[in-house]
């Protein structure tokens, strides 16, 4: 391959001259609010860029998703068990199906930055193994409680459990992808929570029709749980620690990998899997993961919040058990479009707050068609819903996006999107209010969730607007500096990752 079409040898001399900074650049970039970052730039170098990606999303994206669906089937399949006779089987109060959410995400919350930062120490691929087992486990053994202590232990259990799964994964991909390819691989990653409830509910449609020496509920566990336990075991084989050790790329494109990677980063590569004791003090004081959290923790409801309930919910506009579960189908395949879709134009645009502001507004539109149609307008409502999930699940993952791209340094962003996975938070919110008592309306819960979502979108675009003017502030103190000065300020050690004064925060 000649030098001059050798998109390797074009990485390295992108490389090579972004070393030399050069002031009136990072002052555009600045004035701009534009992430620093790898971006191609010639058309063979953009070709083996394509290249790349697609085969990290065959082998590694593909993988990473089969984990979450079935990740996903058995956090949500509680709903879908309850809507096959769960309680009545068992001769228990419906509120324990609360309850056990409530536990669940009591759990799940206060460990996920613990859980992120022993999958990091120990090896990424390694630990998703090593949860996957533990909570398919036990999802099986859900299927065989008889008591409401047995059921509240389990759920405990699997909180604890799946609690490091996806900012250990949200982690694990920002090593891969470059900043602005990452959005929509975490939106095909989230997409597949979307994809599991869907599936859940064909899952228990099928199960539901099972005559057996069981209960239907209980096939349901066992199958789900099942699953998880083999996709674990293949795990830590198949998932790399890097970029560079990926045993499906050539060593051409695991050297393309991981120069892009330097690139792109503030940090160099090779300290990619330690965190130090400033990675854990930053993370902890970062000021703009907290200004995210909250915004995060309110739109979340439309998605994690309900998940759990969905099947409750639908059931109640006067659908039978199983036709309940297979009427779940429709709103989350609509979820996963949508969600791809504008992931996709974030990426593309290098704009993450259109993408949260459009989606907040979908769901807003539907649940105000939900609360405000009659009761028996079960086709009216049930569109509602559809519009109401089919924004819910582009949140999640463009808020992870925002927060990663803004925290260059990888020790700092593993810390900081464990702790981000306090946005669980919202479902231990949906547990509470989503009570057999609103039903069959569940008018209070669906008014509490709208008046958080518009709280999302009001933070949302407080968190856009403050780092705009952060951005603007720094292009007046780089604009007095001198391209020496700059040099200094990129290779200190004063100044952290985005504290630096030269460091673009994207919106």
């Amino acid at each position: 391959m000649e030098e001059k079409g050798n998109p390797l040898a074009q990485v390295r001399q992108y490389e090579e001259v972004s070393e030399v900074v050069d002031a009136k650049e990072i002052q555009q970039n600045l004035q701009n609010s534009y992430l620093n970052g790898y971006v191609p730039s010639t058309p063979e170098e953009k070709a083996f860029h394509r290249t790349l990606n697609r085969r990290l999303d065959l082998f590694l994206m593909g993988f990473c998703a089969l984990i979450y669906i079935f990740n996903g089937l058995d956090r949500s399949n509680l709903g879908n068990a309850q809507t096959g006779g769960l309680t009545k089987d068992l001769g228990l109060e419906s509120s324990v199906i609360n309850e056990a959410a409530s536990l669940f995400y009591a759990t799940y919350i206060p460990f996920a930055p613990v859980s992120t930062i022993i999958g990091k120490k120990v090896g990424q691929a390694r630990w998703l193994g090593i949860i996957g087992i533990l909570w398919g486990v036990t999802t099986i053994a859900t299927a065989f409680v008889k008591t409401r202590p047995q059921l509240l232990v389990v759920r405990i259990l699997l909180g604890l459990f799946e609690t490091g799964l996806y900012p250990t994964v949200m982690s694990y991909l920002s090593v891969f992808y470059p900043r602005y390819d990452v959005a929509f691989r975490i939106a095909m990653f989230y997409s597949c929570y979307a994809i599991a409830t869907a599936f859940g509910g064909l899952i228990a449609y099928g199960c539901f029709h099972i005559n057996g020496a069981l209960f239907s509920w209980q096939y349901l566990f066992i199958i789900e749980g099942a699953c998880s336990v083999l996709i674990a075991l293949v795990t830590p084989f198949w998932l790399p620690r890097d970029v560079g050790s990926a045993w499906f790329l050539t060593e051409e494109q695991r050297e393309f990998g991981v120069r892009r990677m330097r690139i792109d980063s503030a940090a160099n590569v090779s300290q990619a899997n330690k965190i130090t004791k400033r990675d854990l003090i930053e993370g902890i004081l970062d000021w703009k993961m907290y200004f995210l959290l909250l915004p995060n923790i309110c739109q979340g409801v439309t998605a994690l919040g309900l998940t759990t309930f969905f099947p409750i919910v639908v059931q109640a506009l006067g659908y039978t058990g199983a036709t309940a579960n297979l009427m779940t189908v429709p709103p989350y395949v609509a979820g996963c479009i949508v969600g791809l879709t504008v992931s996709y134009a974030s990426d593309h645009y290098r704009r993450r707050l259109y993408g949260l502001l459009g989606a907040l507004v979908v769901s807003i539109a539907g649940l105000s068609l939900t609360v405000g149609l009659p009761l028996d307008d079960y086709k009216g409502r049930y569109g509602g819903l559809v519009l109401l999930v089919a924004g819910s699940f582009i949140g999640s993952p463009l808020q992870v996006s925002w927060l990663s791209g803004n925290t260059p340094e990888p020790g700092m962003r593993v810390v900081v999107l464990g702790i981000n996975g306090w946005g669980n938070f919202s479902g231990l919110i949906g547990s509470q209010i989503f009570l057999a008592k609103y039903g069959p309306s569940y008018r209070t819960p669906l008014l509490i969730t709208l008046g958080l979502a518009a709280a999302g979108f009001v933070l949302f675009a407080a968190n856009a607007v403050v780092l705009q003017m952060v951005n603007r502030h720094r292009a007046k103190i780089v604009t007095r500096m001198t391209p020496e000065e700059i040099a200094e300020e990129n290779a200190s050690d004063k100044r952290y990752g985005d504290k630096k004064v030269t460091f673009v925060y994207g919106w």
